[in-house]
């Protein structure tokens, strides 16, 4: 009773305290000046993590086994891994943590899904079926959920450096029309041409300048996200890689056979070839950015489909973790 108890407060303090994270998020980033907010920030997000760590201790502690047998444990566990990463940067030495924006919102989505009513019967844990009673448990499906928390952040920053794209092409489509609306205006009104172009000449050094500086601060923020994006993307490949090859060895030693096409391994295999696909054309210098962002983009919907679409249907080896066992 005790440990249900600390499990609930532990839950209600870490949503609490992100949701309170979120907002002072947005406010340093709508008000710049108030620059305590971004240590009120990260201190929220540390204090978040140790509430959802000592979430997942406990239960493993009551339960007698790692948390991750359904599908509200692995939500509450793929939370937690957004919150690891956005540790990354502290590790790393860096001053300013960009990955904030996509950790943030990723884990009180993920948090905010696992609590609420639709998952209530998956939150008391029971007892294993035969196929999850190994010690295989803890090594596939956390190397999974990890690989698919920073596949998700990395997708995320390929989709914000593909919105940032597609606004800069949108902006030199008006510009073009815009040029085209004044020289049609200058055909037809051939007395002001001579005041228009002395207005030019006063302020062309200055637009040029301002221009040149929102140009270099777009391609220097592009770069960063494509950066970041080959990083995580490149570090969740590895996790997935090792949680498919765990999941063939503990399939093989539980059903018999390294692999057996269940729609879980299927879309499995099908996400692990899309961002293969995404790391190769990543190395040609030619392709990289949008191209490669396009395809993190497709991941990322495919992630999805693999993580929530298959559990809808409740078929295959893995229809344990399905929400038919949850909504019935």
């Amino acid at each position: 009773m005790i440990f249900l108890t600390l499990e609930r407060i532990l839950t209600h303090i870490s949503f609490s305290t992100v949701s309170v994270v979120i907002t002072l998020h947005l406010i340093t980033f709508l008000v710049n000046e108030i620059v305590g907010l971004s240590n009120s920030l990260e201190k929220g997000m540390v204090v978040t993590f140790f509430c959802i760590t000592g979430l997942l201790v406990t239960r493993w502690i009551y339960w007698n086994h790692f948390p991750l047998s359904n599908l509200y444990e692995s939500l509450i566990f793929l939370s937690w891994s957004f919150y690891l990463i956005h540790m990354i940067p502290f590790f790393l030495k860096k001053e300013k943590n960009s990955l904030s924006a996509i950790t943030a919102p990723s884990a009180i989505f993920t948090q905010g899904f696992a609590t609420s009513g639709l998952l209530t019967k998956m939150h008391q844990s029971a007892i294993l079926v035969p196929a999850l009673q190994s010690q295989w448990l803890m090594m596939h499906v956390s190397m999974m959920v990890l690989g698919y928390a920073a596949l998700l952040c990395g997708s995320l920053l390929s989709i914000t450096l593909l919105i940032i794209t597609f606004q800069k092409d949108i902006k030199d489509i008006l510009k073009i029309f815009d040029k085209q609306k004044h020289l049609l205006n200058e055909s037809f009104f051939f007395d002001e041409i001579q005041y228009m172009n002395e207005k030019i000449n006063i302020n062309i050094g200055q637009n040029i300048s301002l221009s040149s500086i929102i140009n270099y601060y777009r391609s220097q923020l592009i770069e960063q996200l494509d950066h970041w994006s080959y990083r995580l993307i490149s570090l969740g490949f590895i996790f997935l890689t090792i949680g498919i090859l765990s999941g063939a060895v503990w399939a093989n030693e539980a059903w018999g056979s390294y692999w057996n096409w269940d729609p879980k391994e299927t879309w499995a295999f099908i996400t692990w070839t899309v961002f293969a696909i995404y790391l190769h054309i990543r190395t040609n210098n030619n392709l990289r950015g949008e191209n490669s962002a396009i395809v993190a983009f497709i991941g990322f919907l495919i992630i999805w489909i693999c993580y929530f679409g298959v559990n809808l249907l409740g078929i295959g080896l893995h229809s344990y973790g399905s929400f038919t066992l949850t909504l019935n």
